[in-house]
């Protein structure tokens, strides 16, 4: 129990800081996007390996290959700045997909208030492929978009375990 509200504390700290965090410069905004990602791909993993055996096993080991996925596009970005002029346009794609991914095997394998979160991180997904050209000429809102979607786990895992507490303490 103390290890969700640790995660969940973790998300939302971690999602302000994306928030907040000012970008001046390509190489600047080239690391805080390999950050964020990297900040993705190990709340995935972490998710994958608390939900391990709760849900599907199928669910865990999407997640733990989806967490890989956006930890090795993250080290890529924040190592490999000479590819950013060609890479900005594409950041926003890639996270896109990370997030639909993320959100499609959530709507798929878990159940009941887990899907809640699920659908708002593959609507934030959809709406970051949809507006990806806008982002494109506007590249903080990627880190503010990726900050909301850690807020909202952060908030969810908080507020699950609370929930599970009650019925544990009531039910």
């Amino acid at each position: 129990m103390l290890r969700e509200k640790i995660i969940g504390l973790l998300y939302i700290l971690f999602g302000i800081i994306l928030i907040v965090s000012p970008l001046f410069s390509a190489e600047l905004l080239s690391i805080c996007i390999g950050f964020s990602l990297v900040c993705l791909g190990l709340a995935e993993i972490s998710a994958g390996i608390l939900f391990m055996g709760e849900f599907d096993n199928s669910y865990s080991y999407l997640s733990i290959i989806i967490g890989i996925l956006s930890l090795l596009f993250g080290i890529m970005f924040i190592f490999y700045l000479n590819a950013l002029t060609f890479l900005v346009s594409l950041q926003f794609y890639i996270i896109a997909i990370l997030m639909m991914a993320y959100g499609i095997v959530g709507v798929f394998y878990l159940d009941g208030k887990y899907k809640i979160y699920s659908v708002i991180i593959l609507i934030l997904g959809l709406l970051n492929a949809l507006l990806a050209a806008f982002f494109a000429s506007q590249p903080i809102l990627i880190a503010i978009l990726i900050g909301v979607a850690l807020i909202i786990e952060g908030v969810f895992i908080l507020v699950v375990d609370r929930s599970a507490t009650l019925i544990e303490k009531y039910g």
